[in-house]
């Protein structure tokens, strides 16, 4: 083994960039002035000990713990089981969020059973639609899949900042930047989901959901005077 493959392995290592990483979001958190619209429907379902179905683009990911509010109800989040989507897992973990790692692996009716028994405890849950590789910003068709299984109501989510950080990474992945002003929003998915789908049913829904993202996302770069910008869609 390399050691190169040995540092980014090591358990130590990966601790103290999690505890930076979980350190630095708080930070810009509380260093920063937010608007947060949108929530209360949500909130109220959580408080009331209402599972939902919590959905953002990954490029938005890292700000997912002040999207929700985890003093009123317990949320998964679907995470990788590569090293990256881990190390991603353990921060949201730091910042109160639990976490149900995804492995190529593992059969989807055994992560489906895992999800439906989570809600069934009343816990949230939460998904990148376009996660963990992309192509970023075109949705998956799992959030679809999930509110038909869970019948659990759907809340796009977004925050934005006017200036941010954006990583080199597939969906340009932003981080907010302390002493600065953003938004945090959310909107209720509203489309009925079929208990049984067509094929042209479930593309239509997926496409419904995808378009709400794109337009919540939009509408917080928007309220913070941020000129959007797609990043272009690629897997790895």
């Amino acid at each position: 083994m390399s050691l190169r493959k040995k540092i980014a392995d090591s358990p130590r290592v990966n601790r103290a960039i999690e505890g930076l990483f979980a350190a630095y979001v708080r930070f810009a958190f509380r260093t920063s002035r937010w608007t947060r619209s949108g929530f209360e429907d949500m909130d109220a379902c959580v408080r009331r000990g209402e599972p939902v179905i919590f959905v953002l683009w990954h490029q938005r990911l890292i700000m997912a713990p002040y999207l929700f509010d985890t003093s009123l109800g317990r949320i998964c989040a679907l995470t990788s089981s590569a090293r990256a989507g881990r190390l991603a897992g353990q921060i949201l973990v730091r910042l109160g969020f639990e976490t149900i790692p995804m492995s190529s692996h593992k059969r989807h009716v055994a992560l489906s059973r895992e999800v439906l028994r989570r809600t069934r405890d009343g816990c949230s849950i939460g998904i990148a639609a376009d996660g963990p590789r992309g192509p970023a910003r075109i949705s998956s068709t799992v959030p679809v899949v999930w509110a038909r299984m869970t019948g659990c109501r759907v809340f796009t989510v977004a925050f934005a900042e006017k200036k941010v950080v954006e990583l080199p990474t597939w969906d340009r992945q932003m981080l907010p930047l302390p002493f600065s002003r953003g938004v945090l929003m959310c909107q209720e998915w509203t489309d009925e989901v079929p208990k049984k789908p067509t094929d042209a049913e479930a593309e239509n829904l997926r496409l419904s959901l995808e378009a709400s993202l794109e337009a919540i996302t939009a509408a917080a770069d928007s309220a913070a005077g941020r000129i959007g910008e797609r990043p272009q869609s690629q897997a790895t």
